[in-house]
């Protein structure tokens, strides 16, 4: 009778630790969100040192057209994930992830160098609050926007090899100027998991911008020195670093 009692309380014990442990597994799915005037492409290096530590990595490629769009091709990839994910968002990707971190697939955010915005807020607004110190955006005559090319490498990515910055100038994303006015009436990050990335030298979000958001949201905070608005490319093992922190730090 002893012996059957200890083994069935050996059995329970094994069963709540197994369940202890699933419940304190990190998330696998991360999903990635790029900003304005970008592609997904941007994200090779992170996602391929996600994916070499076993993480299951997603792209979002949203249109740029108008913010609802934008959020609805984010959920439309959430929808696609097997269990909880960890949604990233650089830039004005960090807009999109304020919203569609809502979903409840989301475990967690993680802002890299990126608009957290609250309700009543704009990217516009909080710009002219914060200024940054690059060039105007240049406009199309039906409403795009987009960085002249020929100040794209200072502007939006000095650390990176010239040749690169010059050819992304010319492979831009001509994004909808209304995405910047965008209001999100419940943002995510009041209800979910932060971590957030300064770039330490960004001419086009700035520093200071970045931070205030980082603070209010509460967010587990890194600094990236050096690091200009393209830091999700140009310091790829420090993104990934921050990343697979969310992922083990917002268990769900």
């Amino acid at each position: 009778m002893r012996l059957r009692l200890a083994s069935t309380l050996l059995v329970a014990a094994a069963a709540a630790f197994g369940s202890q442990a699933a419940l304190a597994a990190p998330v696998k799915n991360i999903v990635l969100v790029h900003g304005a005037f970008v592609g997904g492409s941007g994200w090779r290096p992170v996602y391929d040192i996600l994916t070499h530590d076993g993480y299951k990595v997603t792209l979002v490629q949203e249109p740029l057209t108008s913010f609802p769009e934008d959020v609805a091709a984010t959920k439309r990839i959430l929808d696609m994930q097997d269990g909880p994910a960890i949604l990233v968002g650089h830039s004005y990707g960090g807009a999109i992830i304020t919203e569609a971190g809502n979903d409840p697939h989301v475990a967690g955010l993680v802002y890299i160098a990126a608009h957290a915005l609250d309700n009543g807020e704009t990217e516009a607004i909080n710009g002219k609050k914060f200024p940054n110190s690059a060039h105007p955006f240049a406009k199309t005559p039906d409403g795009f926007l987009y960085i002249n090319p020929a100040n794209f490498p200072a502007d939006f990515a000095a650390d990176l090899p010239l040749k690169q910055a010059e050819f992304e100038a010319q492979a831009q994303m001509l994004t909808s100027a209304s995405v910047f006015t965008a209001n999100i009436p419940d943002p995510a990050w009041k209800v979910k998991p932060s971590w957030y990335m300064v770039a330490k030298s960004d001419k086009i979000i700035n520093p200071d911008l970045e931070r205030m958001y980082a603070k209010r949201a509460h967010s587990h905070t890194v600094e990236i020195a050096g690091a200009s608005h393209s830091v999700y490319e140009s310091h790829p093992k420090e993104v990934a670093a921050l990343i697979e922190q969310a992922a083990k730090g917002a268990v769900k």
